[in-house]
């Protein structure tokens, strides 16, 4: 059963912005109390500075402290309500040297107390309530968009899945074909051709659905393809592989390597009286792999069309790897097609 992630730890000290706020409201607070208590405006200010930060304070820490018994924006309204009682006192007992009978007995310093307290109050539950709002925008904001990029990735999981069911059919007929060839003429190699279609079938059918194969997959599945065609004809088809080990961890969607081999084979050496070689390779440059199938059959025809499974593959490419993926075919001299596909570097850890 998969372990849940962490939480993350929840920020105690207060954010730029919100300093910025206090700063600000203080001013304006100051401005505000000076014509009724008739004291300094940089007393008023300074007090008012304390007063504010020590409610973001609250507010904050109240909001990191984790805990099920109580909602946690009773928490903060229990937190601003204890800072806008403690605060103001704090100061007044400082004016005083800690003589709280002298402050007690002081009532412009009472009255003074009382008022700061309340619209300490007032302030910090007005700014509580702004800054819930702005946590409540921004969560819907987060959650919009984790669901926008979930159906995103589902979309291209099911396009990848039906891209990768059409070409399916289209490989295993092929491959089918080439085998009922030798049986209607006869040939002798058409028994044991079979038998190894059917290891290599047996072998590969589960690959052809992983959600997480590799190139190293891949490179398993163009060796056995070609095994078979190999045998079926031994005399015409010369081939080689060269995928570096460091490169068989990317993620590469199933048959797309095979796609261009079969192409190779069956429109480039099964035409050609001499038969013909091909070659697979792979190479990184930077964050790019660079991978190539290139063969000496018959080369390109004039003006041939796209077919489905070069589109396929492009397709395919697309929705795995983004628009970065390129597929592009080229007429080797003096015969021949190479193809080649660039896709970014994501190696699996």
């Amino acid at each position: 059963m998969p372990v849940p992630a962490a939480e993350p730890p929840r920020k105690v000290l207060p954010r730029g912005r919100q300093l910025v706020a206090v700063v600000l409201a203080a001013g304006v607070v100051a401005a505000a109390l000076k014509p009724v208590t008739r004291n300094p405006y940089i007393e008023l200010l300074g007090e008012t500075l304390f007063v504010g930060f020590m409610l973001l304070f609250a507010f904050t820490a109240a909001g990191a402290w984790r805990q099920r018994l109580v909602p946690g924006w009773a928490v903060q309204v229990a937190a601003i309500a204890v800072a806008a009682v403690v605060a103001p006192l704090v100061v007044q007992l400082f004016t005083f040297g800690g003589d709280f009978a002298a402050f007690a007995g002081s009532r412009p310093h009472v009255r003074g107390y009382v008022l700061v307290t309340v619209v300490a109050a007032i302030v910090g539950t007005l700014f509580a309530v702004a800054a819930w709002r702005g946590e409540r925008t921004r969560a819907q904001e987060l959650q919009f968009a984790l669901e926008r990029e979930t159906l995103q990735r589902q979309a291209a999981d099911a396009r990848l899945a039906l891209l990768t069911a059409q070409i399916q059919p289209h490989f295993l007929l092929n491959t089918l074909a080439n085998v009922q060839e030798l049986v209607e003429s006869g040939s002798p190699r058409a028994a044991p051709v079979f038998r190894s279609l059917i290891e290599y079938l047996r072998a590969c059918m589960p690959r052809l659905q992983q959600a997480d194969a590799t190139l190293g997959d891949e490179e398993k599945l163009v060796r056995a393809y070609l095994d078979v065609m190999h045998m079926r004809m031994p005399d015409r088809l010369a081939c080689a592989i060269d995928i570096p080990p460091e490169l068989r961890s990317l993620r590469f969607p199933p048959m797309a390597l095979l796609t261009l081999v079969e192409n190779a084979v069956r429109h480039g050496i099964d035409p050609a009286l001499e038969g013909g070689r091909i070659e697979v390779g792979a190479a990184r440059a930077g964050q790019t792999v660079h991978l190539w199938v290139a063969d000496t059959g018959v080369g390109l025809p004039a003006q041939a069309p796209e077919g489905q499974g070069l589109a396929n593959l492009k397709a395919r490419l697309r929705v795995f790897f983004g628009e970065a993926a390129r597929v592009e075919l080229s007429e080797q001299a003096p015969s021949g097609v190479r193809a080649d596909i660039r896709v970014p570097w994501t190696a699996t850890p």
